[in-house]
């Protein structure tokens, strides 16, 4: 059986969605450089902050969380900190597997694996499937993930069926790509909330997000909190969400 969360329940916390939670986790660099330290130091305070998150998920009402952790083009910076990162991956994954298996998580992965080492891949593998009975929350990690990139390895996929003889170009339309997408068996993301103070989007989840509520914050990812997550889902269900219809 599922453990409870370790995490304080919230209260006075509405009912009403979001549903689903997308982050862009930034701000790990800057955090450790304003400590003097160097910035694979705030990348690991960054990994801690990500349990007291989805523990707070089910307390919030959140049943899909989509975090994004390494970009495709996050490849650009220096070999030390990509190292240290991949490093960071594989002993988050190895260390953090029971925790969410017994939490009632459930983690789905995101974005190319191609590009990633065999040992991280296979731990990937490996948490997917030790959890893939859980139904609590719903964690997704965009890991070496681009919208652009994704949008485009979708499309080979949907070129190739057309080519197969087994998708007719005429039933090729906007409810037929998003079968394609890596997030196919997930819900839209309702809003989407990126730390550090950067107003941008940064490729995350471009076809997914079209009508998604966004929440630009100043707090860098290691500062951001359990109750601050709280707070912006207590503003989301302010919003009047028309989708492209005239409040009426």
């Amino acid at each position: 059986m599922p453990r409870a969360p370790k995490t304080k329940p919230l209260e006075n916390i509405p009912t009403g969605g979001p549903q689903h939670v997308a982050i862009i986790m930034d701000g790990n660099g800057r955090w450790a450089q304003a400590r003097g330290r160097p910035r694979l130091f705030g990348h690991h305070a960054g990994a801690k902050r990500v349990r007291e998150v989805v523990e707070a998920c089910p307390d919030l009402g959140i049943k899909y969380l989509t975090i994004f952790a390494f970009s495709t083009e996050n490849w650009k910076r220096t070999q030390t900190e990509v190292a240290g990162l991949m490093s960071l991956f594989r002993r988050y994954i190895a260390k953090e597997t029971r925790a969410l298996a017994e939490h009632g998580t459930r983690v789905r992965f995101i974005g190319d694996r191609m590009r990633l080492d065999r040992k991280l891949i296979k731990l990937m593998d490996n948490l997917e499937k030790e959890t893939e009975n859980n139904d609590r929350v719903h964690l997704t990690i965009a890991l070496n993930y681009g919208g652009r990139d994704e949008v485009a390895r979708a499309t080979r996929r949907l070129a190739q069926d057309v080519a197969d003889g087994n998708l007719c170009p005429d039933d090729v339309n906007e409810e037929t790509l998003p079968r394609y997408l890596d997030t196919h068996v997930l819900p839209d993301p309702d809003l989407v909330i990126r730390t550090s103070g950067e107003a941008r989007i940064s490729g995350f989840l471009l076809w997914q997000s079209a009508y998604s509520e966004y929440e630009f914050i100043d707090t860098l990812w290691p500062d951001f909190t359990a109750k601050e997550l709280g707070e912006l889902v207590v503003s989301y269900r302010t919003r009047d969400r028309r989708f492209g219809a005239v409040a009426v």
